[in-house]
């Protein structure tokens, strides 16, 4: 028996592409590519996850509309009654599901939330950020050259020791040599758990800020099959829209550890954010974050954790067993780095390889890449969307098996170093590659795999 509820959603969601097809039916069709190309490719980019349909209401709601300059209570608009309740309450939400006494709902991204950390903390141009190198898995504004983090402060970057782990001995060394202010943990391509435990210890040894960037494992967190950073940092920094399974946006949060050390942390960290960085916040994205809070403290989502990690572990097991060479030998989480430099595949090649087989993945470097990084070394793969979809371990079998199929109908394929002739190489590669009848064929048997798992 179908629901009046279910009834009635459909129907407002039919109203809403009917208007969007009436009005714009080129984005309406962009609209509908995008969504049957989800649909019929198998996504392990780790850093992409399905929302549920819950969260895109409140993200197309009427929340949209409103201007809220300031926070809760302290506005610098009239009418933001609803806005304010909305806000508190995603806080709320944040500060019970994570343990912590402070949190900000407004940034837009990670990256502006990473800069709002460093406004508030340190003075441009003289004090230091350490975080991991972005050529062995740290993120742009962990440091990077090329980012404002790297070009308003002095920095100091770590990277992995020759088992692709980090070495926390060395990275202590550093930070006594270096004497940061802040150091970064949290990454986005490193497969093993993290010692937030040590890091901690590292940090007050040498008096410095931690901030943990937990972007990409907040969901495993929260589903306990990752440590927990909350008693060992000052600072932590999550985007919403990985493993958490939300809207794109971030938040910021004030650990108890953060407040002894500073009792003005919060509040430095509220103004970096407004009026330092932004205007007023994306309102109809605060709601969306607070409804995949409510969806993340369910049971069921702790289950969805572990299947995440247990998917990941056996499809990293299946590629080790085709001779893929993992960093680190494997994974403890979501994510697998895989270098093919063994293989004789360029990372370019390969992941334009499997996305003409309908697996999506994404070029990486690889630790002490030799190749420049828009033609990497190497492609990191994960299981969280392929986990909402309700995949499981015997799933993976599969999927590995294609892309073994897939890289291997590409094997031999390298970048040359002279940059006219990659520019060269790469224009043929693309033309001939878009029509292999082996890499189509895996697309077919993909699509109708996929079937089998309805994107909600």
């Amino acid at each position: 028996m179908i629901s009046q509820n279910f009834i009635d959603n459909m129907s407002a969601l039919g109203k809403m592409k009917t208007a969007l097809k009436k009005t714009d039916p080129q984005i309406y069709n962009f609209v509908f590519a995008e969504e049957k190309r989800l649909k019929d490719v198998l996504e392990i980019i780790p850093s992409e996850n399905y929302i549920s349909q819950a969260v895109k209401e409140a993200l197309g709601s009427a929340l949209n509309i409103k201007y809220s300059e300031g926070y809760p209570k302290k506005r610098y608009y009239q009418g933001n009654q609803v806005i304010d309740s909305v806000e508190i309450l995603a806080c709320e939400r944040a500060k019970k599901l994570f343990g912590v006494p402070h949190a900000n709902v407004q940034p837009y991204s990670g990256s502006p939330a990473n800069t709002a950390v460093y406004l508030a903390l340190l003075e441009p141009l003289k004090d230091k950020i350490m975080g991991l190198s972005l050529a062995f898995g740290g993120h742009l504004t962990h440091g990077a050259p090329v980012s404002i983090t790297g070009k308003y402060y002095k920095t100091a970057l770590y990277s992995l020791g020759k088992d692709g782990a980090l070495d926390y001995d060395e990275i202590e060394r550093l930070a006594i040599f270096e004497k940061p202010k802040i150091i970064v943990c949290g990454f986005t391509a490193y497969p093993r758990i993290i010692n937030f435990k040590r890091f901690g210890e590292i940090a007050d040894k040498v008096g410095a800020y931690l901030l943990a960037d937990i972007s990409h494992i907040t969901g495993l967190i929260i589903a306990g099959v990752h440590p927990s950073p909350v008693p060992y940092v000052h600072v932590i920094m999550t985007t919403t829209h990985k493993t958490l399974r939300g809207p794109r946006g971030a938040i910021l949060m004030v650990t108890e550890k953060g407040l002894k050390k500073d009792a003005q942390l919060a509040d430095k960290i509220d103004k970096a954010v407004f009026p330092g960085l932004q205007g007023g916040p994306h309102d109809n994205q605060t709601a969306a974050i607070a409804v995949a809070l409510l969806e993340a403290s369910k049971p069921s989502f702790k289950k969805y954790g572990e299947q995440i990690v247990k998917n990941c572990k056996k499809l990293a097991e299946e590629l080790l067993g085709y001779g893929f060479n993992l960093v680190s030998g494997g994974t403890d989480n979501h994510l697998i780095l895989v270098d093919l430099q063994s293989k004789k595949v360029n990372g370019a090649v390969a992941a334009l390889a499997l996305e003409i087989a309908g697996i999506v993945t994404n070029k990486n470097a690889v630790p002490n890449d030799p190749m420049p990084p828009f033609y990497p070394s190497g492609i990191r793969i994960g299981t969280p969307a392929i986990t909402s979809r309700g995949m499981k371990k015997k799933d993976m079998v599969k999927i590995a098996a294609w892309i073994n199929v897939a890289i291997e109908e590409v094997r031999g394929k390298q970048i040359p170093a002279d940059k006219e002739q990659r520019s060269e190489f790469w224009r043929e590669f693309k033309k001939r590659i878009v029509k292999n009848k082996k890499l189509l064929a895996i697309a077919r048997e993909v699509k109708a795999f996929c079937s089998k798992f309805p994107v909600r």
